[in-house]
């Protein structure tokens, strides 16, 4: 029976400890608070005004207090961890708590305490179950981790894992030290390199956890509700059956987990697998990124010298890593991501419930498949059955890939797959509280489809163009209501690549950015906001590094080499591959667009090369031959020998002075980031913030530098500067430093991100 703190009668004896939230040292308590249920303490964590608890210095500190009481309270034999909110569990530690730290001593001080807070769990004379409802993820999941058992929903939204990786970091409260041994070694290092979230029934199955409790449906009370109360209930049992002897915390281990154990007891295994994973890891970061290795050696310790010398270097670390600009960058694009998940243009006025897309292309159909899969009724209109029936078929391989993935059910990939409507009219176009078109890059085709839909859509229906350089107040100027008209640029593949770039011009109402913002945030897409302009940001940025690419291949560098020294600069994809990626085609057609809008500025490499590979049908990737030959199932693509002779006739002299592989690694992120910079001057971007996430996740900028305006503050824009004003000298105009730089350059205390 939960107790109720009552004036009205005398206390029993030890009453006072019966509902520990009551007693009054507690009375000040905001994040944690605890009933006792018989012999068993609830511990309930609740961080207020949050989505999610996470693990700040208040909530460790009330936890901590907490704990020690129920350790002092003899009526008390077990104890159950839970969250008050129903998506989470713990996500993870406080950023903001890491931010405010001024050294690495800091750091590692609040990895220890964390460290003996946990270890004190893991040695509790009183059974501790942890009953994980939602995201238990980072420092969540190592608090999960050193309970003595755990008991999880089989949820949706329940997901383990260690994702500090994704932000320069790693597991800092003993993690390091307990994953392998619970699920070992190969499944640890799996989790802690690539930050995957884990549902719960692989978590159940790798023994990460204990027990599973199916979610419940609606009743008296919301279904969420009524989980948590009998998750609850059932993790109760459980602490009571370990304090009693009757649950044993001993997991059974299958055969092949023995075998693996076994295996990874004897030193010279353990050698070989760090090795595997260190070369594997070197080769996916050409180490530019500290944590992974970091990791690697915080296991190898406490696996070979024991386990306080694993805390210890596992401390030391969590410091160091703090501290670098690799992880001030990744937690910049952190926080980042979360700036660009709301929507600042506030609440539509009207939801988007059913929007109908044009063309059934590549985007098209990727952009139907990302809408209909998150409950949007969609319609998918193109002018061909054939066309059309290519598009649908991509909708449900997309989705059926996911059914591979046990990420859905075959009931729920067709009931999603009931939302498409595939035609070749407008019927039903007059019920579409949105249109977004994906037809062909020109502007008279545009205007064409525009007109037809404004013939037969509602008065409130939104037009969007999904153009990825073609002014959208140019393709406005054909409309009756310009107020209803924006630029929703995707990236491709528009299922995997998460930016949405949002365009609107001076006519745009709010409610229209509103509402854009809205489907793009529903679709699972990081959105950025910008002003109109030929190329608008991303494409803008792109263009001179493109054509600097170009003239590099002009000076004799072949492509494979200009790729790799682009990748070691931490471009994810190589600059030449990329050309064959974007297609040349449409590489040409947005050079000469913007060549005509900034003249000069965007020069360098010449675009009649491209134009000669476009006429003999070298377009990339698509066509099976661009600078590279693609094959089906070929791994390994050599180059493409046809393309010798185009390059040939291309050739311009090189200055060796410029040519070196620093000099072309800055040579194309100079270009870049002074029309990033520019598109801050001109008010195109309206943060620096947008700029940096726009560059990382639609154009892949190199993560580790946070963007081309956390990488001006780390680099320093007077050594930007001073680049740009070397490679001037030798080429001209296109490396002309924008004011905005110069301004930076001149007060060094001026910083793009405060």
């Amino acid at each position: 029976m939960e107790a109720v703190p009552s004036t009205s009668r005398a206390p029993r004896p030890g009453y006072a400890c019966r509902n520990i939230s009551a007693s009054s040292a507690l009375q000040n308590r905001t994040h944690v608070s605890c009933d006792i249920k018989g012999d068993v303490a609830v511990v309930r964590f609740n961080t207020p005004n949050s989505k999610v608890n996470t693990l700040s210095k208040q909530l460790s500190a009330e936890f901590t207090d907490v704990m020690n009481e129920i350790w002092a309270n003899e009526t008390v034999r077990s104890a159950v961890l839970i969250s008050s909110k129903p998506g989470s569990f713990i996500a993870g530690a406080d950023l903001n708590m890491l931010e405010a730290c001024k050294t690495a001593q800091e750091v590692t001080q609040l990895s220890q305490d964390g460290q003996k807070m946990l270890e004190k769990i893991e040695q509790s004379p009183k059974p501790v179950v942890a009953a994980i409802s939602g995201s238990c993820l980072g420092g969540g999941l190592e608090v999960a981790i050193a309970c003595h058992y755990r008991v999880a929903t089989k949820d949706r939204k329940t997901v383990l894992g260690t994702p500090e990786v994704l932000l320069g970091l790693l597991p800092g409260a003993g993690g390091t030290q307990r994953l392998p041994k619970m699920v070992g070694l190969p499944a640890a290092f799996d989790m802690m390199l690539t930050g995957r979230n884990i549902r719960a029934d692989r978590a159940k199955k790798m023994g990460l956890v204990d027990q599973l409790v199916e979610p419940l449906g609606p009743g008296l009370k919301a279904p969420e509700a009524r989980t948590i109360e009998y998750l609850e209930e059932v993790a109760i049992g459980f602490a009571r059956g370990l304090a009693n002897k009757t649950v044993s915390a001993k997991r059974s281990r299958g055969l092949m987990q023995r075998l693996t154990d076994y295996a990874m007891a004897l030193p010279f295994v353990r050698q070989q697998v760090y090795k595997t994973v260190e070369s594997k890891v070197q080769k996916q970061t050409k180490g530019l990124y500290p944590a992974p290795l970091k990791i690697i050696e915080v296991v190898k310790t406490g696996l070979d010298q024991g386990r306080d010398a694993g805390y210890l270097i596992e401390a030391q670390s969590f410091g160091q890593l703090a501290v670098t600009k690799e992880s001030k960058a990744l937690m910049g694009l952190y926080h980042g991501q979360v700036h660009c998940k709301k929507n600042k243009f506030g609440h539509p006025q009207k939801e988007v419930k059913t929007l109908a897309v044009l063309g059934a292309g590549l985007m098209g159909a990727g952009i139907a498949q990302v809408s209909v899969d998150k409950g949007i009724k969609t319609i998918l209109k193109d002018t061909a059955q054939k066309g059309l029936d290519r598009g649908q078929q991509q909708v449900y391989k997309g989705l059926n890939g996911k059914v591979k993935k046990k990420s859905l059910t075959s009931f729920e990939r067709d009931s999603i797959l009931s939302n498409l409507m595939g035609q070749l009219d407008y019927k039903g176009f007059e019920k579409a509280d949105m249109v977004i078109e994906a037809v062909f890059e020109d502007i008279s085709v545009k205007h064409k489809v525009l007109k037809e839909v404004e013939a037969v859509i509602p008065t409130h229906c939104i037009f969007a163009s999904n153009t990825s350089a073609l002014p959208i107040s140019q393709i406005a100027a054909a409309s009756k209501r310009p107020e209803k008209v924006i630029g929703m640029h995707y990236f491709s593949p528009v299922d995997k690549m998460q930016l949405l770039e949002i365009i609107t011009t001076e006519k745009t109402s709010q409610d229209t950015a509103a509402c854009a913002v809205d489907v793009g945030l529903k679709q699972g897409k990081v959105v950025i906001v910008v002003k109109d302009g030929p190329g608008f940001y991303t494409t803008r940025c792109l263009g001179p590094m493109l054509s600097e690419v170009v003239r590099v291949l002009q000076e004799g560098i072949d492509p494979k080499r200009v790729d790799a020294i682009s990748t070691a600069f931490g471009f994810p994809v190589g600059a030449a591959t990329l050309i064959d990626e974007v297609g040349v085609d449409v590489a040409t057609h947005v050079a000469e667009d913007l060549g005509k809008a900034f003249g000069q500025r965007f020069g360098g490499g010449s675009i009649d090369l491209f134009k000669l590979m476009v006429q003999k049908g070298f377009l990339g990737r698509k066509a099976g031959k661009g600078f590279y030959v693609y094959q089906e199932g070929v791994k390994n693509r050599s180059l493409n020998s046809g393309m010798d002779e185009i390059l040939e006739k291309f050739r311009v002299p090189a200055n060796p002075d410029v040519c070196s592989d620093e000099d072309i690694q800055m040579r194309l992120v100079t270009r870049f980031v002074n029309e990033a910079a520019m598109c801050l001057q001109e008010g195109i971007l309206s943060n620096p913030v947008e700029g940096d996430i726009g560059a990382v996740f639609g154009l892949g900028f190199p993560p580790c530098l946070g963007g081309p305006f956390r990488f001006a503050d780390s680099y320093g824009a007077r050594q930007l500067v001073d680049k740009l004003r070397k490679y001037e000298a030798v080429y001209g105009s296109q490396f002309t430093p924008c004011q905005l730089l110069l301004d930076h350059a001149n007060s060094p205390s001026r910083k793009f991100h405060q």
